[in-house]
């Protein structure tokens, strides 16, 4: 069975499986194999290495035909020429973040953009659209990564925010697999994003400590950090996220310490470990190709079974 939505038909996707753009691991190796795959690769901006991502685009066009995009995180920006710069890159599609879509909204798609900005919020959801975003990455507070310091879950926010607006959702935050998937639909998305079941792929190019703790962790295995503060964070429980779970004094942006020690040099304390609470649902690291295959199949796997349940007659 295929998948057919305005999802599949804008992005030019067979699975309207999205990767989600984290820094650093979002680039050639993790988002090519998820294009390859069916869904559709996500490169990050948000290290602020323009030269490096620029190569990784180029690398992206020399290892795949098929499509993919280009996230970029506002409030990592540090440079002014930030649109240009993925305009020059000949991208079509792009999600913006951690900001406000009345900044590059326009710009991108005056130059012939697709644009998507993630909202955390009702209100911001209604002023995305208002901005004339083509659609929205609707992020609930059980994902990884950065967040609203006034996290809301998925399963209130993303109908909530269907309830409003028309446009197509690509919903974050608890995805694994496709019975999530059809939870996803059923509540009215028309993709999702994975983030902590990427960083966890065989082909995630994070250090083997980072992937085998999301194996071993439990559904409350993360801490919700700054939520005094912004942005706030989701991460694996470690023993220095621990220490700033109910620290109300220090903001933990100022203590994340070395990524790229944590990241691709495997010491689990040298940083945060943005990390979902779908960690918990993690037993095994796959393949990319193997996951997103799953993901189809279990998905209309649970229509059917759902179907014949509870439809009669």
């Amino acid at each position: 069975m295929q998948f057919k939505n305005r999802m599949t038909e804008l992005l030019g996707v067979e699975i309207p499986v999205v990767q989600a753009p984290m820094g650093w691991i979002a680039r050639s190796q993790l988002a090519c194999a998820v294009s390859e795959a069916g869904g559709l690769g996500i490169i990050e901006t948000s290290s602020g290495e323009l030269d490096a991502i620029r190569e990784e685009i180029k690398k992206m066009r020399t290892l795949t035909d098929k499509p993919f995009g280009v996230n970029i995180a506002q409030a990592f920006v540090r440079d002014p020429d930030i649109v240009q710069f993925v305009i020059d890159q000949g991208v079509r599609f792009v999600t913006t973040s951690a900001g406000n879509p009345e900044r590059y909204t326009e710009t991108l798609k005056s130059a012939g953009l697709t644009v998507f900005h993630v909202v955390p919020s009702l209100g911001a959801a209604l002023k995305a659209v208002e901005c004339g975003v083509d659609g929205l990455v609707v992020e609930g507070g059980e994902g990884g990564g950065f967040k609203n310091p006034r996290d809301v879950a998925t399963m209130v926010l993303l109908p909530l925010v269907r309830s409003k607006v028309d446009v197509p959702i690509i919903a974050a935050g608890g995805f694994v697999d496709g019975s999530s998937m059809a939870a996803a639909f059923a509540l009215g998305a028309e993709a999702i994003q994975l983030g902590t079941r990427m960083v966890s792929a065989a082909e995630s190019p994070v250090h083997d400590n980072w992937k085998n703790a999301i194996l071993k962790a439990k559904e409350t295995d993360t801490v919700f950090l700054n939520r005094h503060q912004s942005p706030a964070l989701r991460a694996l429980r470690t023993e220095k996220t621990s220490g700033l779970e109910y620290d109300t004094e220090r903001n933990a942006m100022a203590e994340f310490g070395s990524a790229l020690d944590l990241y691709f040099g495997g010491d689990m304390e040298s940083s945060i470990a943005l990390t979902g609470q779908v960690c918990g649902r993690i037993d095994e690291i796959k393949p990319v190709a193997k996951i997103l295959a799953e993901i189809r199949e279990e998905f209309f796997d649970t229509l059917g079974s759902l179907s014949k349940r509870y439809i009669t007659g």
